[in-house]
């Protein structure tokens, strides 16, 4: 038996790096840091992407934007997303929701939170009461805890359409 419904979960982390943007959830951060990548670095982005990628069985980021092409260098994290979720409509899913995560001591999203749901789900064409995005610190364990970069993970949830 088939389910309608199908779930993903995104997991993506990147180092802290100098002289470049802080871009989560599509929203650029005033800080001194950002983060490391070959695209712009938005873990949130990223791990949303894999959450719907993974929930359709589609494969992951990497597959559908290898680090390697540098077609993607520096590119930006929501038009991925966007042409993730274009390949998730093509395969007959549609987002139900979807739960995003920043694992890391900084920066402090809550003046960002809002901002950040409606790029995410902008980019997805659908309301921004579909997609959540929260974050948590690790109380100073581990990479995140010493501010060595930050962690994001996301769930998706998918529904026959």
């Amino acid at each position: 038996m088939t389910s309608d419904l199908r779930i993903g979960l995104g997991v993506d982390a990147h180092a802290f790096a100098d002289g470049v943007a802080l871009v989560l959830g599509g929203v650029h951060f005033d800080h001194p840091r950002g983060l490391a990548g070959h695209s712009d670095g938005d873990v949130i982005a990223h791990a949303f992407t894999d959450a719907l990628l993974g929930a359709a069985g589609l494969g992951d980021i990497g597959s559908l934007f290898p680090s390697d092409d540098e077609r993607y260098r520096g590119a930006d994290s929501l038009e991925l997303l966007a042409r993730a979720y274009a390949d998730v409509t093509a395969a007959g899913y549609g987002l139900v929701n979807a739960d995003c995560i920043l694992i890391g001591e900084e920066p402090r999203i809550a003046p960002h939170r809002e901002e950040m749901r409606d790029r995410l789900a902008a980019a997805l064409g659908v309301d921004r009461e579909r997609v959540n995005v929260r974050a948590t610190t690790t109380d100073r364990l581990g990479f995140t805890g010493r501010r060595e970069g930050l962690a994001a993970e996301a769930v998706a949830l998918l529904c026959r359409v």
